[in-house]
């Protein structure tokens, strides 16, 4: 079979491409680039613990390591009182941190790029091919081939095509996918410096500082990277007011002399016993300071009306645009690589039906519009001041600006939880035991034991196949030898190697929620397909059939057959394509516009952590009230 074509060459397009080739599918990756580095240190990325996770398998956890920060706690204040400190622990060498209090990751985007190509770069199944811009695309019921135009202009032939090339993606262009949403949601000055602050380690939302002016509704968050650098971003008011160098230089100054000449309150909102400084310029020292990088970052809201069309799928930001209040562009794109690919890997080996292949614009589409949905409902609370209409826009709930200020930065509620697909096209009826992870939310990433003897996490296993785990309480202690053999184990066994699709057992002492004997089927993605009392082969296959979107004992069905479909510049004839690159489209990559997605330009970073998970129902959808629709 023909490799599979990614269009952009920045995180998504190569994390996805790192993805296949792990799975055994071979991919080109099409950069319209000359691989040159953007290397300006404010444009930041800031990855969760799955993402992170992700990444990590795919051969970057030490870049991760070394050029990311794993913050150490988080603050949150308004004016000089702080309102809550969540401090995170460590990662230990052995992943032992508990789950929910690891650290996000942030990094110079540009590091995780190179990272990225670094790992391509050893994978005998991928290739990226620069230099070239794609101009059309021509598909059929055996495939899908893009032109490209430039130094390496042909035509390529692939099996399906990705486009992974950024907001002003040339792929959604050609496809005639519409793409409404908002612009300029939010602004933010952004400035990356090397200094001291009093709080090394620790990420700060400040809200309505007492310094640059700092009243209602102003904030400015502070962001650790390695080598003693900060990424600041102070909100701007709505509007399209120059912001001068000048201008951001004094916000510069203000914030560092408001945090270290007044002692940080405590929760209680005392002052230290401190008097504050008073007026601007007066009384007040500014800590010495490097400036490295300012820019402005627009933040633009927008959701692809479609996600595939035939063999063609979008990706990234390419999809989508979010990052107001602290939503991550940029995660949610390394989980559209992360769902589409173990997906296409099936495909690509055994063949695929409609089901499977449409499961991810059902599962992806429906979570990233949850996210934007639950935007647009917060911000005219947060921005607008209309405090009085909390309880109509979030019935039952009476929840602090702060939280939902946070909940972004924090993976918390719907601005930040991973998602759950629990009304996925794949899902299975829900008949097994409850476990406090729901089916179709990403599982607890606890240590299991593997069949080699080996103790690792979780989410090191994940990316191959299905996982069928365990839960046996005081196998820890036992050797390996003798638990394999006994038990629920020989049976166990028997079942997973009559499952329709590769599968692999792992053991855990506990799961939260679990008794002992449950067994917890896994997708290779990392979210729960369902949880099972004891060994049940017929319901495991059941399951695992749902999970290639097939009924139970039938195989998945070819594609349906399409008539060819044609779209942009076809006037050169088709050669049958090879499988070698060509160039990414549209933007310099996925990517190239920031991690938050904002157009070509502008900068994206944001926080986030581990936390709770929040339901997502992909039929509501229709969240975006467009200027352009």
């Amino acid at each position: 079979m023909d490799p599979v074509i990614v269009v952009g060459a920045g995180p998504v397009g190569l994390s996805l491409s790192l993805a296949l080739a792990r799975l055994g599918v071979p991919s080109v990756v099409l950069d319209e680039t000359t691989g040159q580095e953007d290397t300006r240190p404010a444009r930041t990325a800031v990855l969760h613990q799955d993402t992170a996770a992700f990444v990590g398998r795919l051969g970057c956890a030490d870049t991760l390591e070394s050029d990311g920060t794993r913050w150490t706690a988080w603050r949150t204040m308004r004016r000089r009182r702080l309102l809550e400190r969540i401090a995170f622990a460590p990662q230990a060498p052995d992943g032992a941190a508990p789950a929910t209090a690891v650290s996000p990751v942030h990094l110079p985007q540009h590091a995780l790029t190179r990272a990225l190509r670094a790992a391509l770069a050893h994978e005998k199944l991928a290739e990226i091919v620069t230099g070239s811009r794609l101009a059309g695309l021509e598909q059929d019921e055996q495939g899908i081939s893009a032109h490209t135009r430039g130094t390496n202009g042909t035509w390529w032939r692939g099996s399906y095509l990705i486009g992974c090339d950024g907001p002003r993606s040339t792929v959604r262009k050609l496809l005639d996918i519409r793409f409404p949403g908002r612009t300029a949601v939010e602004r933010h000055a952004v400035a990356a410096l090397r200094c001291e602050l009093p709080w090394p380690g620790e990420a700060l939302l400040h809200r309505s500082p007492p310094r640059h002016g700092g009243g209602p509704g102003s904030e400015v968050s502070a962001r650790p990277l390695p080598d003693g650098i900060w990424r600041l971003d102070w909100l701007l008011p709505p509007g399209r007011e120059l912001v001068t160098p000048d201008a951001l230089v004094a916000r510069i100054r203000d914030s560092l002399a408001g945090w270290t000449t007044e002692s940080p309150a405590d929760a209680n909102g005392t002052d230290g016993g401190v008097a504050p400084a008073r007026g601007r310029g007066h009384g007040r020292l500014v800590p010495p300071y490097e400036l490295l990088d300012t820019g402005v970052h627009t933040v633009h809201h927008r959701l692809a009306r479609r996600w595939r069309r035939g063999r063609a799928f979008l990706a990234g930001d390419a999809a989508h645009l979010l990052g107001a209040l602290g939503t991550q562009g940029l995660d949610e794109g390394l989980r559209d690589a992360e769902n589409l690919s173990w997906k296409l890997g099936l495909a690509w080996h055994h063949g695929a039906g409609e089901v499977l292949l449409d499961s991810y614009q059902a599962e992806r589409r429906g979570a990233v519009a949850a996210r934007l949905r639950a935007a647009d409902q917060a911000l005219p609370l947060l921005r607008d001041g209309r405090s009085a209409r909390w309880r109509t826009v979030l019935p039952g709930a009476v929840r602090g600006r702060s939280t939902l200020l946070t909940d972004g930065h924090l993976s918390r509620g719907p601005l930040g939880a991973p998602p759950v697909y629990a009304r996925s096209p794949l899902a299975p009826p829900v008949t097994g035991p409850v476990v406090e992870t729901l089916p179709g939310a990403a599982v607890t990433d606890v240590p299991v034991t593997a069949s080699d003897g080996s103790v690792v996490r979780l989410r090191d296993r994940l990316g191959q196949g299905l996982l069928v785990v365990l839960v046996a309480p005081g196998t820890g202690v036992w050797d390996r030898r003798h638990w394999q053999s006994a038990g629920l184990m020989p049976r166990l066994a028997d079942a997973v190697d009559a499952l329709p699709m590769a599968a692999e057992i792992l053991v855990t002492e506990a799961y939260p929620g679990a008794a002992a004997h449950t067994v917890l089927l896994v997708r290779p993605d990392g979210h729960l397909v369902t949880a099972l009392s004891g060994v049940r082969p017929a319901e495991m296959a059941a399951c695992a059939d749902a999970v290639r979107g097939t009924a139970y004992g039938q195989d998945a069905e070819p594609e349906r057959a399409r008539q060819p479909e044609r779209t942009g510049d076809l006037g050169v004839s088709r050669d049958g394509g090879a499988g070698e690159g060509g160039a990414g489209a549209g933007e310099p990559g996925e990517g190239a516009a920031g991690a938050s997605g904002a157009e070509e330009g502008e900068h994206g970073a944001g926080g986030a952590a581990a936390g709770r998970t929040s339901a997502v129902d992909p039929a509501r959808t229709s969240m975006l009230h467009s200027e352009d629709d």
